[in-house]
């Protein structure tokens, strides 16, 4: 299946494109499509992630659960919202926690982009959902896809800050060597958790410090 996705991605995950599952998932789309229904995110921004920070790039990563399912917010960033959109409270929390932690003013935008172009990989483990209809597509076969992309990391890359915030993400902490990257854990910053240890976590500058022990230049993370 030849799949539009940035060049290094497409050699780095080429053997998951042939699975059958990824077979399963493009179908499955392509079903959800013929009876109308509305997949966020739009179609040629599923592998923004990838496009925005190519495989060598990467230095850390942030893991999401699946897109918001509102009318123009999620392209493919986890966590992020397009320009004009209402950052939603989980984001408004890891503003909260970036102005506590490093002194970042609360941007006006949603938008992680430039994370993304600074070598934050901002992976959702679930890549599409259907409008309104939050988990809509976690059994399809994204999780599957987003693991080997875990691993191949983890296996062929060395000192990747990894944050996992919360449980869902602590879970794929199984696929990642420790012994040659870094995991950072937290509580997730929904509303619901963001007091149980996410606010005070200070993620940020721990990420940063950690990648200027191995001589990888930190990520600027004001927006």
């Amino acid at each position: 299946m030849d799949v539009k996705i940035e060049a290094s991605w497409k050699e780095a995950l080429k053997d998951e494109f042939h699975k059958s599952y990824f077979d399963q998932i493009a179908m499955f789309l392509k079903h959800e499509k013929a009876l109308n229904h509305i997949i966020y995110p739009p179609g040629n921004l599923i592998f923004n992630a990838f496009d925005k920070t190519p495989f060598d790039n990467v230095k850390v990563v942030i893991l999401g659960q699946d897109p918001y399912h509102g009318p123009g917010q999620a392209h493919g960033l986890c966590f992020s919202v397009q320009d004009g959109v209402k950052p939603p409270p989980s984001l408004v929390n890891i503003f909260k926690e970036l102005r506590d932690d490093i002194g970042m003013p609360i941007p006006q935008s949603g938008n992680l982009t430039k994370w993304a172009e600074h070598g934050v990989l901002l992976l959702n483990a679930i890549l599409t959902v259907r409008a309104n209809e939050p988990a809509s597509h976690s059994k399809i076969g994204w999780e599957n896809f987003t693991d080997a992309v875990i691993k191949k990391i983890s296996d062929t890359k060395k000192d990747v800050v990894f944050m996992l915030w919360g449980r869902f993400a602590q879970d794929k902490q199984i696929l990642i060597d420790a012994t040659k990257h870094h995991i950072l854990k937290a509580a997730h910053p929904s509303p619901f958790s963001a007091d149980k240890g996410f606010f005070g976590c200070k993620h940020f500058s721990k990420a940063n410090a950690l990648l200027a022990k191995a001589g990888i230049e930190p990520v600027d993370w004001r927006l």
